[in-house]
């Protein structure tokens, strides 16, 4: 990868989360050398897909349309097997389309109030999306990377780290919930981190096309 080391190479985050487009440039930075993560600027697309890969490829479309540039986007979110999957695609708005993190986990604690183990196993979900803009007209081609981190939901939150269900999810073969583990031991073993390893081949490949 020495050509994107001499040259840098731009691409875009399809989201207008600043943090998340810091931590994209710590792991993408640390493994594929001169390549500059930037943030989305451009309108919001409607997320109406029915997977997390629809949604994820929805995102990373619009950045491409609006830019012109390579263009990454996530979707995740939490999976509880007694609920067939929810919240799902419905993570970050599942006690509404006003909802904050607080009260979709507040909700989900509600609706598993009478559920006890080992009935409480979920997991989390990430797709990444990354979408390379055709030459002289021709199509885009776009590449899928997916993750999934298996666990459980505890009975109540515990945990300062993290965000959104991370304080009441319970990795398997962990006595913590993500909320208590170190963002360096969250990112080596979560779904987005091995989402991310995923797609790491796939982009190092692209990159070394392009030149």
């Amino acid at each position: 990868m020495s050509a994107v080391a001499d040259q840098p190479i731009e691409l875009v985050l399809a989201t207008h989360n600043q943090g998340k487009v810091a931590e994209f440039q710590r792991m993408l930075g640390a493994r594929i050398p001169g390549l500059v993560v930037l943030p989305y600027e451009g309108p919001v697309p409607v997320e109406d897909g029915t997977t997390f890969a629809e949604n994820a490829l929805i995102k990373a479309r619009a950045a491409v349309a609006h830019t012109g540039r390579i263009a990454l986007a996530d979707d995740s979110g939490l999976c509880v097997d007694i609920l067939g999957g929810a919240p799902g695609i419905f993570s970050a708005r599942w006690s509404g389309t006003h909802a904050d993190a607080d009260a979709n986990l507040r909700l989900l604690l509600a609706q598993l109030g009478d559920v006890r183990r080992p009935n409480r196993n979920a997991h989390f979900h990430c797709t990444i999306a990354l979408v390379v803009p055709g030459a002289d007209g021709s199509e885009p081609r776009e590449f899928l990377a997916e993750g999934e981190w298996a666990g459980s939901i505890s009975y109540e939150p515990r945990g300062s780290y993290g965000h959104g269900y991370d304080p009441i999810f319970e990795p398997d073969g962990r006595e913590v919930t993500a909320a208590e583990l170190r963002p360096d031991e969250k990112n080596a073993e979560s779904h987005r981190g091995r989402a991310f390893e995923a797609l790491i081949p796939q982009l190092q490949a692209v990159l070394a096309e392009l030149g």
